[in-house]
């Protein structure tokens, strides 16, 4: 019998030493550049990617864990005696993998009505992408090796999803506007004037929230929405590409401003990578709660 296992998708970029260190199993997720199909987190590491991106001409596309794999997966953790099954998904809102898992559990349950009684499958919409889920993944992981009761580790990593902010910058505009996301106009003005968006994921959406021109001025500015938005003494996190000076330059600066490293430093995969770029680089943390609760008031009224 095994008391517990956590697992996330390859898109939550949890990197190798901490799937290691706390055994969180990937679910790889497939990866098509044109008639090549790679599976992420299997066959596929996130490091990887970059150079196979910047030689293909067309757009990636990643696609869904798929109600087999998760037939196949619950399957064998029944098998092999699990009691407690923990899976951290992609923003329900960006892919339809959560809500295969939550069919797939429903149509396991019935035909096995034996399992209900001996194994529960915790799933969670993580809501985000990269480590802005992969982060509570790890939390779980760690709480449960300490002895944390699973109930309690449930609500935790439900209570740190929702609170996980990103703000990251992108060094190109040339993968945003071949994805589409940034209009091909605004793609050649901006590469012109050196401008460098920076993007926040946040409630299952990604939304251009700043620019800076100019490479320095980019993580000046990361580290200056971070700080407004940031709970103050809490963990934070770093994501990168294939460049990891950028890295090193933000945690740097982020070191010196909140007075203490990040507790993880992670590179972004191809959920990320196909629509920013390989060249990025952000911070993933923990939202102000007093700020958040007064956006509440205001957009309630």
């Amino acid at each position: 019998m095994t008391p517990y296992k956590v697992y996330a998708d390859a898109a939550a970029d949890v990197p190798r030493e901490l799937r290691s260190r706390y055994q969180i199993e990937v679910l790889p997720i497939a990866v098509a550049l044109g008639e090549k199909t790679f599976q992420s987190g299997l066959d596929l590491e996130n490091e990887d990617f970059y150079g196979m991106l910047e030689e293909f001409d067309g757009i990636p596309v990643t696609s869904q864990v798929t109600p087999y794999a998760f037939e196949e997966l619950f399957e064998k953790e029944f098998s092999e005696g699990t009691r407690e099954l923990l899976i951290f998904l992609i923003n329900a809102k960006g892919s339809a993998t959560y809500n295969n898992a939550i069919a797939t559990r429903e149509r396991f349950f019935a035909d096995h009505p034996q399992a209900k009684e001996q194994m529960r499958i915790h799933l969670f919409d993580g809501a985000s992408y990269s480590f802005g889920y992969g982060y509570p993944a790890v939390l779980a992981a760690q709480k449960l090796e300490m002895g944390m009761n699973t109930d309690e580790v449930v609500e935790l990593a439900n209570e740190q999803l929702q609170k996980q902010r990103i703000f990251f910058g992108l060094f190109s505009l040339k993968y945003a506007g071949k994805s589409g996301r940034i209009p091909s106009a605004a793609v050649f003005v901006g590469e012109a004037l050196g401008i460098k968006p920076i993007m926040q994921v946040w409630d299952h959406a990604i939304t251009t929230v700043g620019k800076a021109r100019g490479d320095k001025k980019l993580i000046k500015e990361i580290v200056k929405m971070t700080l407004d938005d940031m709970e103050p003494n809490t963990p934070y996190s770093i994501g990168y590409g294939s460049d990891p000076s950028v890295m090193e330059e933000l945690t740097v600066e982020m070191t010196k401003k909140v007075g203490y490293p990040p507790v993880y430093t992670f590179r972004i995969g191809p959920a990320i990578a196909i629509n920013a770029g390989p060249k990025v680089v952000g911070v993933v943390f923990e939202a102000n709660q007093k700020k958040l609760a007064k956006e509440d008031k205001k957009k309630n009224g």
